[in-house]
């Protein structure tokens, strides 16, 4: 069984919306490459950021 790693011991990443930092999640362990916003708030005005300046 795999010990459990702190908080602190993750990777992490910065948002590109918001600016903060956020650490890695066990349900984005296949695609950590990809993600690049912290949450689904953050995903949300991204889309509607790029969808009002047309």
């Amino acid at each position: 069984m795999a010990r459990m790693k702190k908080k602190t011991e993750l990777p992490t990443k910065t948002c590109l919306v918001c600016t903060r930092p956020f650490a890695w999640r066990r349900k984005w362990a296949r695609d950590w490459e990809q993600v690049i916003d912290c949450s689904a708030r953050c995903r949300g005005m991204a889309k509607g950021a790029s969808a009002k300046k047309i």
